[in-house]
């Protein structure tokens, strides 16, 4: 029986992976190659939209939000996991734990917020096309973009204030890495309104994400099934068809992390899992959005014949 009483120590233990030594240094590595490479292509992408004057626009603009997204996400993440990986004491300071978990999570719901957005622009483009330029105006894109960002960091707040609240009485983070789950559950107190908020949380994210995704995609369906015209249906299949292998990437790695966490005998897997939902989208973005859309694709041709 555990006895409730409250740490007072600041100090936190990473549980981290239990990596045999032989394979410490190729796991760093390959940690370290994955960061590179998000580093490489998300900034790369960022300053060559921002650079390019014919890629201003709406779509391009809206897609900015995700590299940056990828980038703080990681960021916060990769590097202290390296460092934990090498090194065999894993330490951090509460203050530390809670602003990797805030950023961590604000790095998820995010990603599905920026998706949405993402799509309702795709609908925009192709279902009004006549009227693109009249709606998705310099103020709209960044009227969408804070509301991305807004409703996030709204929930995110909540989230991880619900949990800072709390006393601890243990200090080991039953982890790799720093998270809500993680966190509340160092304290000995009731934690059910933690539960509930985290139930709400969930529900609301993924209802709004997937609602929204289905809305628009319905609707340009339906118009590409109306109008049965070649060059529109050629024009959706372009421009959604990599926003669509984003979504169910980002989707399915993350119904993985949450549901590995109600299987606490699969610690490793989860923490797996959880690792991958920032690293391979966030690798994957950039690629996948560039060889898809012609415009940034055919830019990204140029730089390289240049060279």
């Amino acid at each position: 029986m555990e006895r409730n009483t409250t740490v007072a120590s600041d100090i936190l233990r990473i549980q981290g992976f239990d990596i045999s030594p032989e394979f410490t240094y190729p796991v760093f590595f390959i940690l370290l190659f994955f960061y590179s490479s998000l580093l490489f292509s998300n900034i790369g992408v960022l300053a060559l939209i921002i650079s390019e004057k014919s890629l201003h626009q709406p779509m391009f603009l809206l897609f900015c939000n995700l590299p940056v997204n990828d980038l703080i996400g990681n960021t916060v993440l990769l590097p202290r996991l390296m460092a934990h990986v090498v090194s065999t004491e894993r330490f951090t300071t509460y203050n530390q734990c809670v602003a990797q978990a805030f950023y961590s999570h604000t790095f998820g719901s995010a990603s599905h917020m920026i998706l949405v957005i993402m799509a309702i622009d795709r609908y925009v483009a192709i279902c009004h096309p006549l009227r693109y330029h009249s709606i998705m105006t310099t103020r709209a894109v960044i009227g969408l973009s804070v509301t991305a960002w807004g409703v996030s960091l709204l929930l995110v707040s909540v989230l991880m204030g619900l949990t800072v609240r709390l006393s601890r009485c243990r200090s080991v983070i039953q982890n790799a890495y720093c998270d809500n789950a993680s966190l509340f559950k160092l304290s000995c107190e009731d934690v059910t309104i933690n539960n509930i908020y985290g139930l709400f949380f969930t529900v609301l994210l993924f209802s709004c994400s997937i609602g929204g995704i289905a809305i628009t995609y319905f609707r340009i369906a339906l118009i590409c099934w109306i109008k049965k015209n070649k060059e529109l249906n050629s024009r959706a299949l372009q421009t959604c068809a990599s926003h669509l292998v984003l979504y169910l990437i980002m989707l399915w790695s993350g119904f993985l992390t949450i549901i590995l966490h109600r299987f606490p005998n699969y610690p490793d897997l989860r923490k797996i899992a959880y690792i991958l939902f920032h690293v391979v989208p966030a690798n994957l973005n950039p690629i996948i959005y560039g060889m898809q859309t012609r415009l940034l694709r055919d830019k990204i041709i140029q730089i390289i014949r240049r060279k």
